[in-house]
């Protein structure tokens, strides 16, 4: 049988392979957030799916592939600046010739992204082509560059998407979101410590492995995870049981983080376990830790 072809023609066509595009990497990169993701309503969902997109895109410039590839520190620099660019312009001007770049664009210009989002973010990315080891103030600066304003510009789709005019997120979401993201990060930081010192070369966590430390950085995940949940029911009703779904998963890995001892190979969750958060998270459950 012959596929259906798209009646859409013109931009439209244009926006809705971008999207696919988008789409595509998600798949490719993470089945964890494709959980999360398909647990949002239609309005939603594909302008999250565009914003990860972008991020990863940029983090594989920085993780590895442009390396490979034969590229120098600076020349990866070069790429990042490249992007970055054509992400603000793309935001001014509705078009793209990057099909990822053109959907992310469409989410920000529809749901009032702009630069004071976009650039610290690609400034952290940059960050981790001269920055090997981080001490307090160059993680929470790195943290919210390529966590917090992933955050955010989620929140901004929570809220915008499908709206006639963009608003500002209330507060106590603002705080919510930048809580989260900061969780999300830090549990990365935490289970990927061994491979990020091997592998990359990179120390996120001022910290050393001893189980004080660990504790530490434990605590305010738990706190940080804590301070989200109890902002999350505040979301619209099409974003909470995903955004409950993927806070429950990272709670899980922050739980199984705490009974290690960081020493034993790369913490993840069953799936069967995935299955139950996310089954959790579909019958309107609170999100753990919230108050009820």
């Amino acid at each position: 049988m012959t596929p259906e072809r798209s009646t859409a023609t013109g931009l439209a066509l244009y926006d809705r392979a971008a999207a696919d595009a988008a789409a595509t990497v998600i798949a490719r990169y993470s089945t964890s957030f494709g959980l999360a993701c398909r647990l949002l309503g239609p309005r939603p969902r594909p302008h999250v799916r565009n914003i990860y997109a972008l991020a990863r895109v940029a983090d594989e410039v920085v993780d590895g592939p442009a390396a490979e590839a034969g590229l120098s520190a600076e020349a990866t620099n070069a790429v990042l600046d490249e992007l970055e660019h054509e992400c603000l312009t793309a935001i001014d001007r509705g078009f793209s010739a990057n099909l990822v770049v053109h959907a992310f664009a469409g989410t920000a210009r529809e749901c009032g992204i702009g630069r004071e989002l976009v650039v610290p973010f690609f400034t952290s990315m940059r960050t981790d082509l001269r920055t090997r080891r981080h001490d307090a103030a160059s993680h929470d600066a790195y943290v919210y560059g390529s966590a917090e304003v992933i955050g955010l510009m989620c929140l901004r789709v929570f809220v915008n998407a499908g709206a006639p005019q963009p608003v500002a997120p209330a507060p106590d979401l603002v705080a919510g979101a930048r809580s989260l993201g900061r969780a999300f990060q830090d549990v990365n930081f935490l289970r990927d410590l061994a491979h990020d010192r091997r592998v990359l070369g990179r120390e996120y966590l001022p910290v050393a492995s001893a189980a004080g430390d660990r504790s530490v950085v434990l605590q305010r995940i738990d706190a940080d995870l804590a301070a989200a949940a109890q902002v999350i029911p505040a979301l619209p009703p099409d974003c909470r049981r995903a955004v409950t779904a993927a806070h429950d998963l990272f709670a899980e890995l922050a739980a199984r983080l705490r009974a290690c001892d960081g020493t034993e190979n790369r913490v993840r969750v069953p799936d069967a376990v995935k299955a139950r958060l996310a089954a959790r998270a579909m019958l309107g459950w609170a999100p753990r830790g919230a108050r009820t």
